[in-house]
């Protein structure tokens, strides 16, 4: 076997995606492993993406589709990488496949399973705004279109063999409760890591009121609120209260002393988010609250100008004192030092945390499982010699998109496309 021939990639991204695409037209057999159980990443999380708000799952869906019919792409979904060894050109791969007791091949995704079953988790996916059940796809227009059991919920897989409720409601026998984890062995020549980011968990930053007070809301959650496919299907109303929110403060810069960097994407998103706001709401109150603007694109420094002239009033406040976020009588007091010093506040319905972007949840196993260097912020490592390197501390494994650093969607496809070009010249 030519092992230079078969590309592992792990993460399904958007990152992850093209360079699938693009070694797979090279004519390379591609391994895509995900942890989750669809494809596409957290792009598909957003409704739009800037700078001219383009609809993401438009965007996405037809790249998904295109992946999951390519017969020289084998999609892995609830896999994970369990251990590599061998060197470039020859790598030897453990993948641990788990069982999703639902037959791909004959689901056609009509949903009946869900209801009926009697389980109910909260929906990480949606950034616990609702529940799911112990049988489940992540959000509407899941791809592919077929859920998974969760085995550490399902009754039926924890003893309780009286529970038959979903096999009952298939009518065309998909679920299948016989299927085991596998444990499957690959030899690829090169390795690309997408795994992405994850967002910095805010809640133990007292002075913001995370958690505490319902009306304070991450960048993604409020993602998910405004997006079609989210929890409330596009209907912008505070939890709780289900009062659609007369006032906004948007919060720039919500982690960056805690990790060390700027993740350059928050003043773009958080301009995004103040533009769905005015068009939703056009006689809210929107407040842009903002240390540093990071803007480095010239679209994106059109775009975020047209917000501050049309669709919110951007206010510059001190970074070096700490902001406060309290609340009485439902409202929620933002409490800051502005640009001559002074103490001021504004008072609205609702906040939303411009929260740091941070490597991805599993990025320790996954580099102590390939042997390759993190960062001193904890992504990925490349080669500090080389400008815009995609080559890790291990000859045959490179890096793209977030999993090396915060970047845009843009960035990030020319990173997989780096990274490609790096496998495609392995000799």
């Amino acid at each position: 076997m030519n092992t230079f021939e078969n590309v592992l990639i792990i993460g399904s991204g958007v990152a992850g995606m093209e360079a699938s695409l693009m070694l797979s037209k090279a004519g390379k057999k591609v391994y895509l492993v995900e942890k989750l159980s669809l494809i596409g990443g957290k792009t598909i999380k957003n409704e739009e993406t800037f700078p001219n708000m383009d609809c993401s799952t438009c965007l996405v869906a037809p790249i998904q589709q295109e992946i999951l019919q390519d017969q020289k792409i084998d999609v892995m979904t609830v896999s994970t990488v369990q251990k590599v060894s061998g060197k470039a050109g020859n790598f030897k791969v453990t993948i641990n496949k788990k069982a999703r007791y639902v037959n791909i091949a004959a689901c056609l995704g009509c949903g009946m399973c869900y209801p009926v079953c009697p389980v109910e988790q909260s929906n990480e996916w949606e950034e616990n705004l609702i529940n799911k059940k112990a049988i489940y796809v992540p959000c509407s227009g899941s791809l592919p279109n077929v859920p998974v059991i969760d085995a550490d919920k399902c009754l039926r897989l924890n003893g309780s063999e009286e529970c038959n409720l979903c096999v009952e409601a298939c009518m065309f026998g998909a679920i299948d409760f016989t299927e085991k984890n596998e444990t499957i062995e690959i030899e690829v020549g090169g390795i690309i890591v997408a795994t992405g980011f994850d967002m910095l968990d805010v809640s133990e930053i007292e002075n913001l009121g995370y958690k505490k007070y319902p009306g304070v809301y991450t960048a993604m959650e409020f993602e998910r609120l405004f997006a079609a496919n989210g929890p409330t299907e596009g209907k912008l109303t505070l939890r709780e209260t289900e009062k659609i929110p007369e006032s906004i403060a948007i919060i720039h810069c919500v982690g960056r002393k805690e990790v060390g960097y700027c993740s350059s994407i928050c003043c773009m998103y958080s301009s995004k988010h103040a533009q769905f706001l005015k068009h939703k709401l056009p006689e809210a109150k929107i407040y842009n609250l903002y240390s540093d603007i990071c803007v480095s694109d010239k679209t994106y420094q059109k775009f975020q100008k047209n917000v501050a002239k049309h669709s919110s009033k951007f206010i510059y406040r001190d970074d070096k004192s700490e902001l406060e976020i309290t609340q009485n009588d439902n409202k929620l007091k933002v409490s800051y030092q502005n640009n001559k010093g002074i103490q001021d506040a504004v008072t609205v319905d609702m906040v939303i945390l411009a929260n740091a972007t941070v490597p991805s949840n599993d990025i320790e196993l996954l580099t102590d499982v390939l042997q390759i260097e993190k960062d001193k912020f904890g992504f990925i490592d490349t080669q500090s010699f080389r400008i815009g390197s995609v080559v890790t501390s291990k000859p045959g494994i490179f890096v793209a998109g977030c999993a090396e650093g915060a970047k845009d969607l843009q960035s990030s496809v020319l990173q997989a496309e780096a990274a490609v070009s790096q496998i495609l010249s392995m000799k």
